[in-house]
């Protein structure tokens, strides 16, 4: 299957160039300023549009692998400029990019197929992920774009934050930190116009109550998380440091690659039997990634990077959520949860597959084709199960640009007005 993409996803030069020639083009409005570093020394830079004290954040490019966010906070910028009563009382604020170190690790700006994008493929490890970070590192241990990202929200105080992600294959949800009357149904319209499946259980919020097919609302802290072996609870995240002003997070997911199989409300026949048998399959396939490791460590000394830490922590989650989907009843037993975690199991293995290929390439090691050839064959699997078809950039933009203005307008209403 070959699926050329009409446009490419913008690098971070040129969504920051990008940014700055609307900044230049209406500077009694915009402004584009460096609110810090990333440990390699790279700026991280915010767009700003409007002066008033309510406040809109937009956070794009926080896993360096969903580079949808660079597209979209462009998109969004300028209907903000374009359209007065966006902006009417209300700035706007973008992080252009979260993680500009992670985004120059992840290689793949236009992606024909899965393989070519598991090619290229990076996310860092969990302790290294700028909105994750605080749910499993101490507070004198985050890194500089967690502190940055923070300082941010400090000072900007948004009623909303969005964080713009993306999926490689699946279908679009949101999920929120409180609750947005009214957005669902927009959401759904945009994502039925679009022709983008809506993930009505999506695993990443197994057991979260629901205010539409789609949108989930996190349950509030203290509650046992659906997944208890998972190090990072997203009550922990920055996502809940915008509740401290009163504000809450919209995380709005869109997929390069749709899958019907997420969309199928109907009951799963034998859900527990599944279950187990995609905690087998992920085991299995996981052991094939570890024995590869295993054998070529000795040859490894003095390549640890974010490559190799990212696949073995990929790697280390594995057994906890196996038990988990075993031990667990499914808190949905729906045809879309079981595809949604069949897809979770997919990932895990030939993410981690993908990033050591790259180790091993870059070291020209013997072990390197045989890797190759499992995540080559697990690709084609992934896409082929799902039925996998691409969408148009233009769509994946429109969607997210669609729900974060939606987001922001009935999270405001839904949440006071006052400056």
């Amino acid at each position: 299957m070959s699926l050329l993409p009409e446009l490419r996803y913008p690098t971070v030069t040129e969504t920051v160039s990008s940014a700055r020639a609307l900044a230049a083009h209406r500077p009694g409005l915009c402004r584009l300023s460096q609110v810090g570093v990333s440990r390699a020394g790279r700026p991280l830079r915010l767009l700003s549009i409007g002066h008033a004290r309510r406040a809109v954040l937009v956070v794009a490019g926080a896993h360096a692998n969903e580079p949808i966010g660079g597209s979209t906070v462009l998109a969004v910028a300028e209907r903000v400029l374009h359209e007065r009563e966006l902006r009417a009382d209300t700035s706007w604020h973008f992080l252009l990019c979260a993680d500009p170190d992670g985004a120059s690790l992840h290689v793949t700006p236009a992606p024909r197929t899965l393989l070519d994008y598991h090619l290229g493929f990076f996310r860092p490890a969990g302790p290294e992920q700028p909105e994750w970070s605080p749910s499993v590192l101490p507070p004198d241990r985050l890194p500089p774009e967690t502190r940055v990202l923070t300082r941010v929200i400090d000072e900007v105080r948004p009623y909303l934050q969005v964080s713009l992600h993306g999926t490689d294959l699946g279908g679009s949800w949101v999920q929120l930190t409180k609750d947005v009357p009214g957005l669902a149904e927009p959401f759904a319209k945009s994502a039925a116009e679009l022709h983008i499946p809506v993930e009505t259980a999506a695993s990443d919020a197994a057991g979260w109550p629901a205010s539409g097919p789609g949108v989930h609302v996190m349950p509030a802290p203290g509650l046992d998380a659906a997944y208890p072996s998972l190090p990072d609870d997203a009550r922990h995240s920055t996502w809940y440091h915008a509740h401290r002003y009163g504000g809450l997070t919209a995380i709005v997911e869109v997929p390069m690659w749709a899958g019907d199989l997420v969309d199928d409300p109907t009951p799963h026949p034998a859900p527990g039997a599944a279950m187990r048998r995609l905690a087998r399959r992920l085991l299995r396939d996981t052991l094939q990634v570890e024995a590869v490791l295993t054998g070529t460590l000795p040859r490894l000394q003095g390549t640890e990077g974010p490559l190799l830490r990212a696949a073995r922590w990929a790697l280390e989650l594995v057994p906890g959520l196996a038990e988990d989907w075993v031990r667990i009843p499914p808190p949905n037993t729906t045809m879309a949860y079981v595809g949604s975690v069949d897809a979770f199991g997919r990932r895990l293995p030939l993410r981690a597959a993908a990033m050591l290929l790259r180790v091993l390439g870059e070291a020209d090691d013997r072990d390197a084709p045989r890797l190759e050839r499992l995540v080559a064959a697990w690709s084609d699997a992934f896409a082929d199960s799902f039925r996998a078809r691409w969408v148009p950039l233009d769509h994946q933009v429109e969607h997210q640009t669609r729900t974060v203005i939606a987001a922001a307008r009935h999270a405001r209403d839904a949440h006071g007005t006052s400056a």
